[in-house]
């Protein structure tokens, strides 16, 4: 990726996030994963010291959020809830409703071994970038990140209150045991920076969802999302 894409990304997501850098670099060393960095020097720092803080800055707002709103709930239930919003699998839906896998900066071997779809790395990454907000603009342009991102909706009595398509349709279908789904990248369109995948979900062979995202597993979360719609579920 020559210097010049790597400018008109960073200007793109900066525009997603709805705030923009004064510092450039802190966003992208939040983008940054190892592999790019030990690939050569020129690369310069990597976003695990960033991952670090941000994970204590997502913490903190997340616990106040809850404790602010939910001021009848008890520590045991504002504990679960907090744990859901911020593990891995939260973390991994959220960066998934910015594509932040479209940003990353990866080594060749991460990139084509997926590293642009693994809920690990989007996950540090997501918290990378939290921690580069917070130290560019404070905590309260991190806090507008965050709660950006959290359901106005949230389920208390339950530790997942996240949108996760997949999931719910492979629930679903389990409950029969003869019945079988699978995702098929049907199209790929677009440039290598800016690529468009059309994902088909199957049931037994048969189309049941077609989706379209900026990332595979965006494409397909989308196509379990029409299969639920079309299968007549309130999303």
């Amino acid at each position: 990726m020559t210097e010049a894409m790597e400018n008109e990304l960073l200007q793109e997501l900066q525009q997603k996030i709805g705030y923009t850098f004064r510092n450039p670099k802190l966003l992208r060393q939040a983008l940054t994963h190892s592999s790019y960095a030990n690939e050569g020097k020129k690369h310069g720092r990597n976003n695990e010291r960033l991952e670090f803080l941000g994970d204590s800055v997502l913490s903190v707002i997340v616990a106040k959020h809850l404790f602010l709103t939910y001021k009848d709930i008890p520590e045991g239930e504002l504990t679960k809830l907090r744990a859901s919003l911020v593990c891995e699998k939260a973390l991994d839906v959220f960066a998934d409703q910015l594509d932040l896998g479209k940003y990353l900066l990866l080594g060749k071997g991460e990139e084509l071994t997926g590293g642009r779809q693994r809920p690990s790395i989007l996950a540090d990454a997501f918290e990378a970038v939290i921690a580069a907000m917070y130290l560019d603009g404070g905590y309260e342009i991190a806090q507008k990140f965050v709660l950006g991102f959290i359901p106005r909706d949230l389920d208390i009595h339950k530790a997942t209150p996240l949108a996760d398509y997949k999931t719910a349709l492979q629930e679903i279908i389990q409950q029969n045991r003869e019945e079988k789904i699978e995702y098929v990248m049907v199209e790929e369109k677009g440039p290598d920076h800016a690529k468009i995948f059309t994902a088909e979900v199957l049931l037994n062979s048969n189309v049941i969802g077609r989706g379209e995202g900026s990332s595979k597993k965006q494409a397909e979360q989308n196509a379990a999302r029409e299969a639920l719609r079309l299968m007549g579920y309130d999303l």
